[in-house]
């Protein structure tokens, strides 16, 4: 089962029925799907996805997926899974809007290196951001991820495969560990920092 994890300030928690409602709106979300580099997906195909989270990705430990809740609140989406586009392991993240901007983004992504390196055996992770994702590709660069090559979709649109080894999320000196979070309930664009 997917683990809970802590960072700093956020809680990284599996998905339970009654957060249904959050992940739909998150992606229904044309701003954050933009920067996502997805096209906006119909709310019934957004809410049998969630579904499959709680009855064949959890059960069937797929992969690695989470909500992202500060102080209660939900303020995204987490992911570590297989990627087809390389022999390893991406790093998934969403913010709802209202926190771009506010250092989440940083720490979701030292947050899923540490669970890579510790609870995976990880060695590096890669992330996928769009080309015209300056603020996503400029916090990239600051936590250290590598340009590998450019992927260009059969719409022109180039979106940048990176690479990080997990023990970047050490190197900050201020990058908080994970922790297995309390348990019971919370106490899934990226963010320029």
């Amino acid at each position: 089962m997917t683990p809970a994890l802590r960072t700093e300030r956020l809680d990284f928690l599996p998905y339970r029925a009654e957060d249904e409602d959050v992940f739909v709106a998150l992606l229904r979300n044309e701003e954050v799907c933009r920067w996502m580099g997805q096209d906006l997906v119909p709310e019934p195909d957004l809410r049998a996805l969630f579904r499959a989270i709680l009855t064949d990705v959890y059960p069937q430990r797929r992969f690695d997926v989470w909500g992202l809740w500060l102080k209660g609140e939900y303020v995204g989406h987490a992911e570590v899974k297989k990627t087809g586009n390389v022999d390893g392991h991406e790093l998934v993240t969403a913010l709802v809007r209202e926190h771009w901007g506010r250092g989440l983004g940083g720490e979701v992504v030292r947050g899923l290196l540490r669970h890579a390196a510790d609870h995976l055996g990880l060695r590096e992770a890669y992330g996928m951001v769009g080309a015209e994702n300056t603020a996503s590709l400029v916090m990239c660069s600051r936590l250290g991820f590598r340009h590998v090559r450019d992927v260009v979709a059969d719409d022109g649109s180039v979106t940048k495969m990176l690479v990080i080894p997990t023990a970047a999320a050490a190197v900050p000196p201020s990058a908080p560990a994970t922790a297995p979070a309390p348990t019971g309930g919370p106490v899934h664009p990226e963010d320029p920092a």
